[in-house]
């Protein structure tokens, strides 16, 4: 089976950066992975994408090394065991509130007698290649989500349950569990030392740790803090930023002011 040197790096205890995808395009998925990224995220929840986009955009990953994520719309079995069976090599589960709620998710990523997985890889087995049945259960990462009030009272219950290769960090949402605005990238102290305790948390456990950013400043940080798995960033913000970045210069080098769509040139 193809290695998933993503999940056999974050066990190691090394460094991993990776982009998210919320665009619905294969050529946008492809143009991303040949990036250089060590992995990256299709993102079902919150992103523009389903099940017919993922089976068309995991296929435009394969031309890279990259290593294809899936973040499910829901802790659902059948979400997590579609997206595996299309060709993920890892899912990012959101909103886990507590133990139970990590072996289900734990469950649908893992064939008998680990789980509850069933069997029908049809485009897994030829991307992973031979031995798909025998050495998924060892290759594919299972990451649940840590960002709601509840989760934070179980933290050890949910990083302790076996099965959970790591967590991953929604800045937004863990904001509004501490009643903070979700800001994304967010400075406030209490948000600054839960995260701190999430990550040390993880380490404790032996398990990855992953973070959601928006910017190079806080993915510098949270990999300076040692963070296994940093998002640097979302297809949509890196292509609007550099939109609006050049388009800026172009109007300030050369005075080129703004057409007002209410001047009449006539």
């Amino acid at each position: 089976m193809r290695p998933n040197h993503f999940l056999r790096a974050m066990r190691a205890n090394k460094q991993t950066i990776g982009a998210w995808l919320a665009l619905d395009s294969s050529f946008s998925a492809e143009a991303m992975a040949n990036a250089g990224f060590d992995w990256v995220c299709l993102d079902m929840q919150h992103g523009m994408l389903d099940y017919n986009d993922i089976k068309i955009m995991l296929p435009a990953i394969s031309t890279t090394d990259t290593i294809p994520l899936v973040r499910v719309p829901w802790n659902e079995p059948y979400e997590i065991m579609k997206a595996l069976d299309a060709g993920a090599y890892g899912v990012v589960v959101p909103m886990v509130n507590n133990r139970e709620e990590a072996e289900s998710a734990v469950a649908a990523c893992r064939y008998p007698p680990q789980g509850n997985r069933s069997f029908g890889p049809l485009r897994a087995s030829i991307y992973a290649g031979a031995g798909y049945a025998q050495e998924a259960n060892s290759e594919l990462a299972c990451i649940v989500m840590i960002e709601t009030e509840e989760a934070l009272q179980n933290l050890d219950d949910i990083m302790s349950t076996p099965g959970v290769d790591g967590v991953y960090i929604g800045p937004a949402d863990l904001a509004y569990a501490l009643g903070l605005v979700p800001t994304g990238d967010n400075n406030d102290p209490l948000h600054v030392e839960t995260v701190t305790k999430i990550f040390e948390t993880a380490k404790k456990h032996g398990i990855g740790a992953g973070i959601h950013t928006g910017s190079l400043e806080y993915s510098k940080r949270y990999l300076e803090q040692g963070f296994n798995m940093v998002t640097l960033g979302q297809d949509v913000g890196f292509m609007t930023r550099m939109a609006r970045k050049e388009l800026a210069q172009a109007r300030n080098d050369t005075g080129a002011e703004k057409i007002d769509p209410k001047d009449n040139f006539y």
